[in-house]
């Protein structure tokens, strides 16, 4: 038996269960003598084992679990006939004052889903972002591609590509091997000294006064230098102090970059090397690169904007439900990154505003799926999953890879629902395009 339901808060509600205790008992002897059927005891053969023995060894747990049985029930009950959406799980106290006797009563404190009101679309505004691949880009990324394959050449010393030209000194672009030492007030100090130690210079690997102090020596040359650490310097020890390093150079190595040719072509997967089908496949996998990094950006705008013109309580529960599925997402990070999670804390803090957002997105693209029948077809699953599987090798083991497993084409299909909001508030918003850079779009990163 439930209690009406108190209303506690925006969405918090209450309810006190009541439960005759002459149930429970019944109940617990009912499985008790189920139980008696399988006890085993020493001295004793399987469902011989005395009652008074069984009860004194799983009454207990049995008793518990009849309680939380009996509670679950009337809970539910009592929310159903309340037609109440119970957001979370609810938090359930014994009651100890005001108990009839013979009975036991618990108080279960919960939240409810709020009413998600969603305001006038044509007034939000969104900005919606547009890219283009041009012969430039080709180029640039065939240039990157081309750094990837690099090999080096002792410098001065004649080999199949030529000697790397009359200039026997360390230049940017170059591979060099040194020595080094470093000191502060004239001592040693840990991680300030290798030996055979290669970099390239120009790439920015190390600090800027350490490259200018090796650029231009040749090999055999030594020269010393200040080195004035920055403040934030992941050594502490040296952060924020001044060095003075020593650095010999051993070898000079000059890159030898692939020419643009039908070998390189089938490096890259052309089988008969043709340079223009080579541009068309890199044109294609930078549009397809575009696409998904324009969509994305013009989605997270309709987010923003559906946030902003949505009223809603966000239930606290839920919050706290997704700041847990974001920890144990972080902790997985860091353990495939090869971390030890045991010795890193996880304040929850950290998390809190980006779980707010995630769960209030979450409601709001619910109500826009809801109210204007955006569900995910099939047919759009099946195309997106289609889409997926073109960039790959084999497209039909992609195929069956999400259609042999309803969780992951459970993944497509909320992928599918948020392309269908976000199709939808491009129809009914103020949209505004915006054109992008392409380097500015890809973050400096292209890939081939």
């Amino acid at each position: 038996m439930a209690t009406a339901v108190e209303t506690l808060d925006k969405l918090e509600r209450r309810i006190t269960i009541t439960v005759p205790l002459a149930d429970v008992q019944a109940e617990v002897e009912k499985r008790l003598k189920v139980q008696a059927r399988k006890a085993k005891a020493p001295g004793f053969r399987p469902g011989k084992v005395p009652m008074k023995m069984v009860a004194a060894q799983y009454g207990y747990q049995i008793e518990n679990d009849v309680l939380n049985d009996k509670v679950g029930q009337a809970f539910n009950a009592a929310t159903n006939e309340n037609n109440l959406r119970v957001a979370g799980f609810p938090k359930i106290e014994a009651k100890s004052d005001d108990v009839a006797e013979g009975t036991v009563a618990f108080n279960a404190t919960f939240e409810v889903y709020p009413e998600v009101k969603i305001g006038d679309l044509s007034a939000a505004d969104v900005e919606k972002t547009v890219a283009e691949v041009s012969e430039a880009e080709i180029d640039k990324t065939i240039d990157i591609l081309r750094k990837q394959r690099v090999h080096y050449h002792v410098k001065g010393e004649q080999s199949a590509h030529g000697d790397g030209g009359g200039d026997l000194t360390a230049q940017n672009g170059d591979r060099v091997t040194i020595d080094f030492v470093g000191t502060i007030d004239g001592v040693e100090f840990q991680g300030g000294k290798a030996e055979d130690y290669a970099f390239v210079l120009g790439e920015g690997r190390m600090l800027p006064e350490f490259e200018a102090g090796t650029l231009g020596l040749k090999v055999g040359e030594s020269r010393t230098f200040p080195l004035s650490f920055p403040a934030d310097y992941h050594g502490a020890d040296v952060a924020g102090k001044t060095a003075e390093f020593k650095v010999t150079l051993k070898q000079i190595e000059w890159a030898h970059l692939p020419e643009v040719d039908a070998e390189f072509a089938k490096s890259l997967g052309i089988p008969d090397g043709d340079l223009g089908k080579m541009r068309d496949d890199i044109k294609v996998n930078l549009q397809r690169e575009v696409s998904s990094r324009v969509k994305a950006r013009t989605k997270e705008s309709v987010m923003d904007a559906l946030i902003k013109i949505s009223e809603l309580d966000v239930p606290k529960a839920l919050i706290d439900q997704d700041v847990e599925r974001l920890m144990e997402m972080t902790r997985q990070d860091m353990q495939q990154r090869g971390m030890k999670v045991s010795d890193t804390p996880f304040p929850r803090e950290l998390f809190t505003e980006q779980a707010e957002r995630r769960v209030r997105l979450g409601l709001i693209l619910a109500e826009v799926v809801k109210a204007n029948e955006l569900q995910a077809k099939p047919e759009q699953v099946k195309a997106q999953v289609e889409e997926f599987a073109q960039s790959y090798e084999d497209p039909q083991q992609v195929l069956k890879y999400y259609f042999s497993d309803r969780s992951r084409l459970a993944e497509v299909e909320a992928l599918v629902l948020e392309e269908n909001v976000v199709n939808y508030v491009l129809g009914k918003a103020k949209v505004a395009e915006k054109t992008v850079a392409f380097d500015e779009l890809m973050g400096n990163n292209v890939q081939g």
